[in-house]
């Protein structure tokens, strides 16, 4: 049996590490595709470097992604590069823009020119929902965009369902809602408060800086995620779907959770600030993953609090190291 080749984008980053892992251990030659990044932008992916080959392209080049494929002959791509932190958009829409979204249909087109068998996967986002007209949400349910990410990721998706029904690329899009793992940046609520109950629980923090408590999300494990990632590409038919738990939780369950585990009480820590409150949300988001665990057959390992109590154990211990 030949042999199959990845090419991950983004792959420094939390799912592509955990995407890259899934694959090793499938049998897959794994190719990431790199900018000249700095070196501790390759931490999440040290453990498995020497596994996995790395190749140059830019998202803004269309060239260089012509001649990536052609030197990489992939069998699938997995499109996971993107800022999905939000203050990210706002100091820098264009190259928001640049990445998420034309990033996209330079990829697509190269597919295109070089070898249109290739197979696809396009990370897309929840945040294309915004305050969505339907709860849960599911692959039908109308975009409403309210940020430039959001904006970026809904054309990126159409271009996506463009290059698919007009020529007839395996082309599909995984909508991911939240999902989280110790991979996940300190800059996100869900590691921010459990690296946070870990300082305090050594001594080297006493406060907890939050917005509104009451926030709910769909929160899920991102090695749950990539594995929905890859059976998307290995179903007979290109199509998208919901990748999600279907429940939400707040971030006052959030800090319970995280603080109860190392015998500390949140409230006894919490400072709410005003610089992370956001406006209130008129609906919730939440995603219905019925198509992908019918048709996919996809299912999630760890539950929200088995999640968190994980990134707590290894915010704890990468302090203790």
């Amino acid at each position: 049996m030949v042999m199959r080749t990845a090419l991950i984008t983004g792959v420094t980053g939390q799912d592509g590490s955990y995407l890259a892992e899934l694959l090793l251990l499938k049998g897959y030659r794994v190719v990431g595709m790199s900018r000249t990044t700095p070196a501790e932008s390759y931490a999440q992916i040290r453990h498995i470097a020497p596994n996995i080959e790395m190749a140059s392209g830019d998202l803004s080049d269309q060239a260089s992604l012509i001649q990536l494929l052609e030197n990489v002959r992939p069998t699938e791509v997995y499109n996971l590069a993107a800022h999905s932190f939000l203050p990210d958009h706002r100091s820098q829409p264009v190259l928001t823009a640049e990445i998420a979204a034309l990033g996209v249909t330079r990829l697509l087109e190269a597919i295109r020119l070089v070898n249109p068998s290739i197979k696809f996967f396009q990370a897309s986002s929840s945040e294309m929902f915004g305050n969505p007209s339907q709860i849960p949400q599911t692959e039908t349910t109308p975009f409403h965009p309210e940020n430039l990410y959001a904006i970026a990721k809904v054309y990126a998706h159409s271009v996506t369902v463009h290059y698919r029904e007009t020529h007839d690329i395996f082309a599909c899009s995984g909508i991911l809602f939240n999902h989280e793992s110790p991979r996940r940046n300190l800059a996100f609520v869900t590691r921010k408060v459990t690296n946070t109950a870990a300082r305090i629980k050594l001594g080297l923090a006493d406060t907890l800086l939050l917005g509104n408590l009451d926030a709910r999300r769909d929160w899920g494990y991102a090695g749950d995620f990539v594995n929905g990632m890859w059976l998307t590409l290995q179903h007979n038919q290109p199509d998208d779907y919901i990748l999600a738990t279907g429940v939400t939780h707040s971030i006052r369950e959030l800090c319970e959770i995280a603080f109860s585990h190392l015998n500390l009480d949140y409230k006894d820590h919490l400072l709410q600030d005003a610089r992370f409150l956001r406006q209130p949300e008129k609906t919730i988001r939440v995603g219905n993953p019925a198509k992908a665990e019918s048709i996919l057959q996809w299912n999630r390992t760890l539950d929200f609090e088995e999640l968190i109590k994980m990134m707590v154990n290894a915010d704890l211990q990468a302090l203790k190291t």
